[in-house]
């Protein structure tokens, strides 16, 4: 079980949100919005011009487990293997 431990001594002086107060409420980045963008910049990944897609199909259990047996990486060997196989037109 946790520890409970006393609340601190002026903690009954802080009011009980009313629904008045959250009628009031605004999201962060509308009250301080350049504060809100200095925090989003520089943060996650770069912005690419031409981002990649995730797509979904299936494919035969003996082709997976093929292409994962030759190790880490795998995803970008696929990528250019189709690649490749579209700019000599075989696809």
């Amino acid at each position: 079980m946790a520890n409970k431990t006393k609340p601190p001594a002026d903690y009954d002086e802080i009011p009980e949100l009313t629904d008045a107060d959250f009628a009031r409420a605004r999201p962060f980045k509308e009250v301080f919005p350049e504060q809100f963008a200095s925090w989003k910049r520089g943060r996650g990944r770069p912005t690419v011009e031409t981002p990649k897609m995730h797509i979904g199909f299936r494919l035969a259990a003996d082709v997976v487990n093929g292409i994962k047996a030759t190790g880490r990486g795998y995803n970008a060997r696929v990528e250019k293997l189709l690649r490749d196989a579209l700019a000599q037109g075989k696809l």
